[in-house]
């Protein structure tokens, strides 16, 4: 399909929702800075020529406050955006408040049974889909395969965190520049935790009993976030404590980390020889095991959600479906290359041997995306559902300020044990006053 075609496809197929010619209705959409939302705002020119009665408004932020904005604009009814990018945590959460339009009578063109079962279910609730997947992810490990032949290391399809302890001490060379690991550090429950839960599931641990009492007292969390502290602390980058995926990724591609753990969407840019100069030099391995592979690799979905506080929800869903279509996929690869269409959705991508061929990633990125089991991410026995979050309304105010405590611990501003002791109390407290149990 040629890309001047692209417009006229899309306006045909997808044209089962009715629009107002009389006047450009206006979409607001809030949205993450990840690379594949940047691309996505950079070709909806596309989008505009085909629905001349839509005019997109973007409102591009950090993954923090994007969090913080959306979820504050939604209990509050405010209405700022018309599409919110959310994800696997907030979407069955937000559709079971009744703040979120479902995402029905999706046309026979948008093939929905081509979205992985995973994806579209960690999108829906009680059988209703609240968001349309822009692209899905696990969690893998980076490594560059120069440092590591000259090094006389040898990368496992699945290392153990304790191997990566000792390949960052031999690649930590903090004089030329190169540092042997990169993680993310950053506060915030999508930042941090997302990689130290995955951690702490290898571990062993979890976030609360089978009786909802958190377990941050516990020697598996005590074990993990002192190995994470150690292992970042005496072998990452300097204020590593301030880095999350995009500072990664930006230290990785340029060629400052010798490894990097880390959402499995990154596999276009750190080959990309456009934006990374170690391009040829990756290797990629699953994210690493401890004393258990369950929830080693998380799984997560950036997606287009509509709310119900939207007054032009009819363009919004023009716009989402737009934007998660095959035909979008097609304007990608022929605008940026069939290694950046966005991954992790639909099997017809994986299905296809040119992307397979062109994406030296791809299968260790459906690999760790099969491995993922939300229902099942725990050694021992979990009340709840997620693999680096537990589906619950109070998870996100819980790990937020957890994830501050473990932020401290790394840039030294309180030790493990003081950060541990803190988490317990803060969760303890919050899970009481929600009333999941009493004493």
């Amino acid at each position: 399909m040629k890309h001047k075609l692209i417009p006229v496809l899309l306006a045909s197929s997808l044209s089962v929702v009715t629009l107002s010619a009389s006047a450009a209705t206006t979409v607001t959409i809030g949205t993450v800075n990840n690379g594949d939302m940047v691309r996505m705002q950079s070709l909806s020119n596309v989008f505009e020529e085909a629905y001349p009665d839509i005019k997109l408004e973007w409102v591009v932020l950090e993954e923090n406050v994007l969090r913080q904005r959306l979820t504050t604009d939604i209990a509050t009814k405010g209405g700022q955006f018309d599409v919110m990018t959310i994800g696997m945590y907030e979407a069955p959460i937000w559709g079971d408040k009744g703040w979120l339009t479902p995402m029905d009578n999706l046309p026979a063109e948008y093939d929905e049974a081509d979205i992985f079962p995973a994806v579209s279910g960690g999108l829906s609730s009680k059988g209703t889909l609240y968001a349309l997947p822009f692209y899905a992810e696990s969690s893998m490990t980076y490594y560059r395969k120069d440092l590591f032949e000259e090094a006389g290391l040898t990368m496992p399809d699945q290392p153990t965190w304790d191997q990566m302890m000792s390949f960052a001490q031999a690649l930590h060379k903090p004089e030329k520049g190169q540092y042997g690991i990169c993680l993310r550090g950053k506060a915030g429950w999508g930042e941090n935790m997302a990689l130290v839960t995955t951690m702490a599931n290898s571990f062993g641990a979890r976030w609360f009993d089978e009786n909802w009492k958190p377990e941050f007292d516990g020697e598996e969390w005590k074990n993990a976030i002192s190995f994470y502290v150690d292992l970042l602390g005496n072998y990452g980058p300097p204020g590593a404590s301030s880095n999350g995926f995009n500072e990664n990724l930006a230290l990785f591609n340029s060629g400052k980390c010798g490894m990097w753990v880390d959402a499995t969407v990154a596999g276009a840019f750190v080959t990309d020889a456009s934006q990374s100069n170690i391009a040829d030099q990756v290797g990629f391995s699953l994210a690493p095991q401890q004393v258990t592979t369950k929830g080693a690799g998380w799984l997560w979905s950036w997606a287009l959600a509509i709310p119900v506080s939207s007054d032009a929800k009819d363009a919004a869903k023009t716009f989402a479906m737009w934007a998660t279509s095959k035909e979008y996929s097609q304007l990608v690869a022929e605008t940026s290359g069939i290694e950046n269409v966005p991954p992790g959705t639909r099997a017809s991508t994986y299905n296809n041997e040119d992307y397979m061929a062109a994406a030296p990633f791809a299968a260790r990125t459906l690999e760790s995306m099969n491995r993922a089991d939300a229902n099942d991410s725990t050694l021992k026995p979990s009340p709840y559902v997620g693999v680096q979050f537990a589906a619950i309304p109070e998870f996100q105010s819980i790990a937020t300020q957890v994830g501050k405590m473990v932020s401290g611990a790394l840039a030294g501003s309180m030790t493990v044990e003081e950060a541990l002791q803190s988490s317990q109390r803060i969760s303890t407290r919050e899970m009481k006053r929600a009333r999941y149990y009493k004493k």
